[in-house]
């Protein structure tokens, strides 16, 4: 099997870098194409076979993303963030195997856990109903640090949402699969490692959050359901953080934007896929 890698990074944690380059290169009865695109970064002491692409800004993660999807090939694409590794050396076969052997799913997202502890927040698995980590679902988002899709699918999906900068973007592309008549995976018997981490470390989260939850909206659902989708999270979020009248003054700063300005180009959802994804559990309206 032949696989497109795309790492990202803005070269602040070498080590950590040189770690996930690692257990990618380490990878058994795959073939891997790897590039390192340093957002805002020249890429440099890269390992031989892995290319670098600087980008002279930082131009967002799902934009960082799709140039480096542009320059790998293979039959299948992996998504890795730089603080990410995959300790098992057969983690993309056995990845690759879920999709061989289940031709319907177009996504896969593995469990996330801290290496050095095996902590993990609750919010990495991305269904409603969390249960055991170990259990595997179909999912209507995902978590975008370690992803693994045929490279078909990607292509057909539009890629990652170059608007959104940061946020949400795995709500969009786990949308788009279900939109091509697939389903996207949480394969719980499958570990990927990532540092146990909060989103509200970036400083923006908060803004974005609130923006891109609109974009999203009107980048992909029916205009009918637009509002319903936007008015459920916004009901969420007033229940959340009622009490943090600093955290709602920016949060609805952002929902203000995601009204005013362009969200990017439209792919509006099919009915038959938002009717398939109430009938596996969640419709995009939460």
């Amino acid at each position: 099997m032949t696989v497109g890698v795309v790492v990202l990074t803005q070269g602040t944690r070498p080590e950590e870098l040189a770690a996930g380059i690692a257990s990618v290169q380490a990878q058994r009865d795959v073939s891997c194409d790897v590039v390192v695109v340093g957002n805002g970064w020249q890429p440099t002491g890269l390992p031989e076979g892995v290319r670098g692409l600087g980008l002279d800004e930082n131009i967002g993660i799902p934009a960082g993303r799709n140039r480096g999807a542009d320059l790998v090939s293979g039959e299948y694409i992996f998504f890795l963030d730089d603080d990410a590794t995959v300790p098992s050396e057969t983690f993309l076969i056995d990845a690759i195997d879920v999709m061989r052997r289940s031709p319907d799913i177009g996504l896969v997202q593995p469990r996330l856990e801290d290496a050095a502890d095996g902590r993990a927040p609750r919010r990495w698995i991305p269904r409603i109903r969390k249960g055991e980590s170990t259990r595997s679902s179909n999912i209507f988002s995902c978590l975008e640090a370690v992803i693994v899709m045929p490279r078909a699918v990607f292509n057909a999906c539009g890629g990652w949402g170059d608007e959104y900068f940061y946020a949400h973007e795995g709500i969009e592309i786990a949308w788009r699969v279900w939109d091509q008549g697939k389903r996207a995976w949480y394969s719980g018997d499958l570990v990927a490692n990532h540092p146990y981490v909060h989103p509200t470390r970036h400083s923006d989260y908060y803004r974005l959050n609130a923006r891109n939850r609109v974009w999203l909206a009107r980048r992909n659902l029916p205009l009918i359901l637009q509002p319903v989708y936007v008015g459920s999270w916004t009901a969420i979020t007033l229940l959340r953080w009622w009490r943090k009248r600093d955290v709602l003054a920016v949060w609805f700063a952002g929902w203000r934007e995601g009204w005013r300005c362009s969200p990017g180009p439209r792919k509006t959802m099919s009915w038959r896929t938002i009717f398939r994804m109430a009938a596996a559990g969640r419709p995009p309206i939460v």
